[in-house]
């Protein structure tokens, strides 16, 4: 087969499974105007239109839908193949693509890549950050990382951290001319800083925990952000108080730009777990991530 051709078809079926050219070219590594040009040159050597694109979307046209229910089996093959040729390295190699949210890429995934690095030169690692639901499914990811309870159904899930405390914040500066809240009750009197989740919109509930009790309520933030490191820097400045995973306020609370508020009451977050989909077949270079990962 024309390699020109071939690589066309494999664009398309890229193009057709992120919904866009824009999300296609991050996966592919390419540019947008590289797939487009690809598009225009397959469907001009084909001599058929395969996508309807609009400024807004785009979709197979009756031509494309046809060549896709042939083509998909075809590229799955392909990579069957392609991964079993690497479970048949001396070493393994490859690109492992990893969705996680902040503190786990952070605190759980970033110190072990080092030493999985110096083992495994030949294996690229990707680590996209993002502390909403991410299907990584769709998004083509090999695998995710999140809390225990956050999983997608039907994922073979390794634990790769402990349980992970949480603690509640304010800057010295904030507590100068008000008392400190020591009891959930005291926080209607303070400004709260709060986390929206990206991908649902909701803002998050605070939690609390004593003697074995839990609840949680929802609060009133005067400032609200999806981004945690925002929400820690706006509790430095003084904005007031927040609740944040204990790693990341670590060093804040041992110089003592935070202090800790509410003691006793932070709940403690499910561990972390890797996970990927059960009807996936490993490769070698996978399978030599995950052991690196788990605990």
């Amino acid at each position: 087969m024309d390699r020109d051709l071939w690589s066309g078809l494999a664009v398309f079926e890229a193009i057709v499974e992120a919904g866009s050219f824009a999300r296609a070219a991050t996966r592919l590594g390419l540019s947008a105007s590289a797939l487009s040009h690809a598009m225009r040159s397959l469907e001009t050597k084909l001599g058929v239109r395969l996508l309807d694109r609009t400024t807004r979307s785009l979709a197979p046209t009756p031509a494309g839908e046809e060549l896709l229910l042939r083509l998909r089996p075809a590229i799955a093959s392909v990579a069957g193949a392609l991964e079993d040729l690497d479970g048949a390295r001396e070493r393994p190699a490859g690109r492992i693509r990893v969705s996680a949210h902040r503190v786990a890429a952070i605190y759980a995934i970033l110190p072990r890549l080092a030493d999985f690095a110096r083992a495994y030169p030949d294996i690229a690692v990707e680590l996209v950050v993002d502390d909403g639901f991410v299907d990584i499914v769709a998004g083509r990811f090999d695998c995710g990382v999140r809390h225990a309870l956050s999983l997608q159904a039907d994922m073979i899930s390794v634990r790769i951290s402990e349980p992970v405390p949480l603690v509640f914040v304010a800057a010295p500066a904030y507590l100068v001319d008000r008392a400190a809240p020591v009891d959930p009750d005291d926080l209607v009197q303070h400004r709260c800083l709060c986390y929206r989740y990206t991908s649902s919109g909701v803002v998050h509930r605070w939690e609390f925990e004593r003697d074995g009790q839990t609840s949680e309520r929802s609060i009133s933030g005067a400032f609200t952000t999806n981004d945690i490191d925002v929400m820690r820097d706006a509790a430095l400045a003084g904005l007031g108080v927040t609740c944040l995973p204990l790693p990341h306020a670590a060093r804040q609370l041992a110089d003592g730009t935070l202090v800790e508020v509410l003691a006793g009451w932070a709940p403690t977050l499910a561990p972390n777990h890797l996970y990927y989909p059960s009807r996936r077949q490993p490769t070698a270079a996978f399978r030599a991530f995950v052991t690196a990962m788990r605990i």
